[in-house]
């Protein structure tokens, strides 16, 4: 760890790359892949009953999320002319300043 320190940036990366490429792929078992048993069958086909309608299904999924989303936006909308009616009135109740020290209306 210590000659690890010592060592100029150059040189340690090249280490730290030789390093990581010896333990990803010297490892014989890394690429290997496991062999079924003896007594397995692949499934080739479902039986059609046996499907799920997918596409159905994210539809209505997206469609649900897009009311939702267009209800919300909607809703922000009308709290938001709300307030800025509020604020309107209340910028138009108030005196100007000073109004009362200059014996202005």
């Amino acid at each position: 760890m210590r000659r690890l320190r010592e060592m100029p940036g150059r040189l340690k990366a090249a280490s730290i790359g030789v390093m990581l490429g010896l333990l990803l792929f010297a490892s014989p078992n890394v690429n290997a892949q496991p062999q079924p048993p003896k007594d397995f069958v692949a499934v080739d086909e479902t039986a059609p009953g046996e499907q799920i309608p997918a596409i159905p299904l994210v539809a209505t999924a997206y469609g649900f999320i897009w009311v939702v989303l267009m209800g919300y936006v909607w809703s922000l909308g009308r709290r938001l002319r709300k307030v800025e009616g509020e604020l309107a009135e209340l910028e138009s109740r108030r005196k100007p300043p000073f109004a009362e020290a200059t014996g202005c209306k």
